[in-house]
Order: structure tokens, then C-alpha cells, then sequence
């Protein structure tokens, strides 16, 4: 688990790309840039803009090509 992580200061967008990268982790292992796309239906930079966020805070880890979940104090449910 993270410290200090507060995941009221996400924007929805970011919540919706970090389920999207959650959903993908649980099915396949891991998140590519381009099924996050399709699955949140969002454009490419706004995905970038979230990823960049979320890995910054550590929500989200790059992992191979792709992303996967970080050490986290919430739940999501999909």
C-alpha cells in the first residue's frame, strides 16, 4: 500500500483511464496504450495526459509497453 495517496484529487478522466487500466491488468496481465483507448474511448493525448498523471503519482506503473497498477489504498469495482 501507498502513502498519502488521496484519490478524491483524480479528475474523472483520470479515474475512468485508471479502471481502464485496472479492467485490462485483471483480464490480461497488463494495459496497452491502444486498448486503453479503445476501452475508455478517449482520444490518444487525453490517455497520454492521464498516464502521465497517474504514473507520476504512482497510481500506475509502466510495465513492458504497456501499464499496470501501482501500490493503492482504494478499491475499484468494474
Amino acid at each position: 500500500m501507498s502513502e498519502g495517496h488521496d484519490v478524491q484529487a483524480l479528475s474523472d478522466v483520470d479515474i475512468h483511464v485508471y479502471e481502464a487500466v485496472a479492467s485490462q491488468t485483471v483480464e490480461t496481465g497488463g494495459a496497452g496504450l491502444g486498448g486503453l483507448i479503445r476501452a475508455t474511448g478517449l482520444t490518444e493525448d487525453e490517455v497520454r495526459r492521464s498516464l502521465t498523471k497517474l504514473v507520476e503519482h504512482g497510481y500506475v506503473v509502466p510495465q513492458g509497453d504497456g501499464y499496470a497498477l501501482g501500490p493503492h489504498t482504494f478499491e475499484v469495482e468494474y
